[in-house]
């Protein structure tokens, strides 16, 4: 993995259930590590669902190795939050590809 192609910078975020001020559990997202990614794909592709037609947007980082990253997570990136599906290992202890979908909302 050359560092010059990791020109993009991402924020991985581990989910936190916590209690709101009424007694509701929600979840909230913590800041898990900020690290340097290349962009290997990014696509659209249209999905027609029970409500209709929509739009779904997946990319893969590749970034270096990390331990504790888990489809649980999610990515930030540009300000857009996307859902990790698949954390797929690259070598011993390399690095690692993560595909994304772009969460909605």
């Amino acid at each position: 993995m050359k560092s010059g192609r990791l020109t993009d910078t991402i924020q991985i975020e581990h989910p936190t259930d916590i209690v709101d001020d009424y007694g509701t559990p929600t979840t909230a997202w913590r800041p898990f590590a900020s690290v340097r990614a290349e962009r290997i794909d990014q696509t659209t592709e249209e999905f027609m669902r029970n409500f209709g037609a929509s739009d779904e947007e997946a990319v893969v980082f590749r970034i270096r190795h990390l331990d504790g990253i888990s489809n649980a997570d999610r990515v930030l990136w540009h300000g857009q939050p996307y859902n990790i599906r698949q954390v797929t290992p690259i070598g011993r202890r390399k690095g690692l590809d993560l595909r994304c979908s772009r969460l909605e909302g």
